[in-house]
């Protein structure tokens, strides 16, 4: 569903954004700047015009994304209290979590998508939100990926080839593509 009106109840996912992500070899520290300040001024311009901003925290076996790691909060930068926390094992945000179900009794019509990382855990949940019936605007760039090599071929894929990539596949079938002041504007 990815027709959108300004009259539909919206809701800010912010997916794992989460201090786990610090602990992995592949994080680029001192490459976050442009993410960051993205990501905070979506959730700014969201929380001042009532946009509940629900966090969502993925959980798995790997040792920083333990339960018991202590690595599954928000990392030190993300301010404030969200309106509802969520977490995850798969890679998308409504299989056995409960979101589905805030979001319909919150009235939310509309997804605002952002987090870590681009390929996975957002765009698999823009994916299965617009599924459900959810209009969804994916801000690109207001998530983050990283670097991949294909082990086949050997050719590494910059985190702005998998955006790219993200973008076009997701664009209008599962999602409005929207940097952060397109997105705020809308609301």
């Amino acid at each position: 569903m990815t027709g959108q009106t300004s009259l539909s109840k919206s809701a800010l996912l912010i997916i794992d954004v989460q201090q786990s992500f610090e602990h992995m070899p592949y994080w680029p520290s001192g490459q976050l700047a442009p993410f960051q300040q993205a990501l905070l001024k979506l959730e700014a311009g969201c929380r001042a015009v009532g946009v509940p901003v629900v966090h969502i925290f993925h959980i798995d076996d790997d040792a920083p994304f333990r339960a018991d790691s202590g690595l599954i909060r928000a990392m030190d930068w993300l301010p404030g209290e969200p309106a509802a926390r969520f977490d995850k094992h798969v890679h998308n945000a409504f299989t056995d979590t409960g979101l589905d179900n805030w979001l319909r009794r919150q009235g939310v019509q509309r997804l605002i998508i952002s987090g870590i990382r681009t390929e996975q855990c957002c765009e698999t949940t823009a994916r299965v939100g617009s599924d459900l019936g959810y209009a969804v605007d994916f801000v690109s760039e207001a998530t983050l990926t990283f670097p991949m090599t294909h082990k086949g071929t050997g050719q590494t894929f910059s985190a702005r080839d998998i955006t790219t990539r993200t973008e076009l596949v997701l664009a209008d079938r599962f999602a409005r593509i929207l940097n952060v002041d397109t997105c705020l504007s809308s609301l």
